[in-house]
């Protein structure tokens, strides 16, 4: 007899087989019970009809309670009523463990209540897709930048500096010395960058915000590229197809996940290279037009700003060429104009924000030493990333994209908190 995992059951069409599952839910008459098996690759119905099974198995099978675990053995059927195509005829049945009072049973429950219990809740429908939608997201990652010659590589997390100022810093002791959690490995990544011309990272990132919207995240996970001799035009192409590809991953291979959460695949099909780009400039102008007089130029946007813009579209879009005011030291002026630098954040559409954001960096060594000056930051924290201007610098840039907001966009999870396993929140450090 096969063992074999639910996710393998189509390729056994007539035969009969053993898995190991969890009882998700079940339901049953006098004679069918309906039993709902779940075992981690993927969720399919076990039937068992009374006349056929006999008393006691199908007694045991209506005893059964929510997320026991059990061998099942029995022999899989074609089902074209099911997006999986198959369920599984039961013959037998060896309960492994009896799970009592399981807390999330199929009624509504609160937010809190089920972040309290998310080690539980992620073994629910959804929670299970948009994992599944996760994975496809970081499997089509390393796909893209491994197949486009990129090298991987993994910046510390303890830094003794930020890429951004020492704002929303997480602070530790490393022995004598002050040290943070890392905010972006973009400054080590660079110098990776000068070693091996085109690399990757992908890992947590920490920002200590005191935010509660449904955009944030205490810890998160973001993926960076650093380029060398690629500038900001070349990098868009790099951002807009790389999106494009991880999008179409995803519609590709997780069919039936994007249909148990109900999202529109025709949305995401219209996700296609090139994507539009407008100005920061040209922004503010649609803004004010729109009737948002609360912003001036020179200032961030916000949530509203960015799902007004995003609206205009129906694929991603790039706001280029930000004030210098509002963004970091290490990012390279215009070339035609000194207000403004070489910079684009990567809006989602349907409300999801700012994805990417990118820039060219400064390669210049007296710019840049100025810069770190004119933003009051220690120039001994940052004597190794000015060297690397003086050791064969060259035109370079980078971006990051943060996974949980574009796991949210795509599966249309209405809160990040959701698109990550142990979500840490303002007010969360459990489970």
């Amino acid at each position: 007899m096969n063992k074999i995992t639910i996710s393998e059951m189509p390729n056994h069409i007539g035969e009969t087989v053993k898995l190991g599952v969890w009882l998700a839910n079940k339901r049953s008459s006098g004679k069918i019970a309906f039993l709902q098996l779940r075992d981690g690759s993927g969720f399919v119905q076990g039937v068992l009809v009374k006349e056929e099974v006999g008393e006691e198995l199908f007694t045991t099978a209506k005893g059964l309670t929510q997320e026991s675990s059990m061998y099942v053995t029995g022999v899989v059927k074609e089902d074209t009523r099911s997006s999986f195509g198959c369920e599984l005829a039961i013959t037998g049945i060896d309960v492994i463990q009896m799970a009592q009072d399981y807390p999330i049973t199929p009624k509504e429950h609160g937010v809190e209540f089920l972040m309290d219990n998310r080690h539980l809740w992620l073994r629910s429908r959804k929670q299970h897709a948009i994992m599944k939608v996760r994975n496809e997201v970081i499997r089509a990652t390393y796909e893209f930048f491994n197949n486009n010659g990129f090298v991987k590589i993994d910046p510390p997390i303890l830094t003794g500096s930020s890429p951004e100022g020492t704002s929303e810093l997480f602070h530790t002791k490393y022995f004598d010395e002050d040290a943070f959690l890392s905010q972006s490995g973009q400054l080590h990544l660079e110098a990776a960058a000068m070693a091996l011309g085109k690399v990757f990272s992908f890992g947590p990132t920490f920002r200590a915000e005191k935010s509660k919207t449904r955009r944030h995240l205490i810890e998160f996970w973001m993926m960076e590229p650093e380029m060398a001799f690629v500038e900001h035009e070349e990098s868009l192409e790099v951002q807009e197809q790389y999106v494009s590809f991880i999008v179409q991953s995803v519609v590709k291979n997780c069919k039936i996940e994007l249909e148990r959460l109900g999202r529109d695949v025709s949305k995401l099909e219209k996700v296609q290279a090139p994507f539009p780009r407008i100005t920061y400039d040209d922004a503010i102008k649609f803004l004010h037009e729109n009737g948002f007089t609360d912003i001036e130029w020179g200032d961030d946007f916000g949530a509203p700003h960015e799902t007004a813009i995003a609206q205009k579209y129906d694929k991603p879009v790039f706001i280029v060429n930000y004030p210098v005011g509002i963004k970091p030291f290490y990012m390279q002026p215009h070339p035609d104009r000194d207000d403004v630098v070489l910079c684009a954040d990567l809006i989602a559409p349907e409300g999801y924000g700012e994805i990417i954001g990118g820039s060219e960096r400064i390669w210049d060594y007296d710019l840049l030493k100025q810069r770190i000056k004119e933003h009051n930051l220690d120039e001994k924290a940052y004597a190794w990333y000015l060297e690397l201007r003086k050791q064969g610098s060259v035109p370079h840039s980078g971006f990051g994209i943060g996974i949980e907001r574009t796991v949210a966009w795509i599966s249309g999870a209405e809160h990040v908190r959701e698109c990550i396993p142990f979500p840490r929140l303002l007010n969360r450090l459990y489970p």
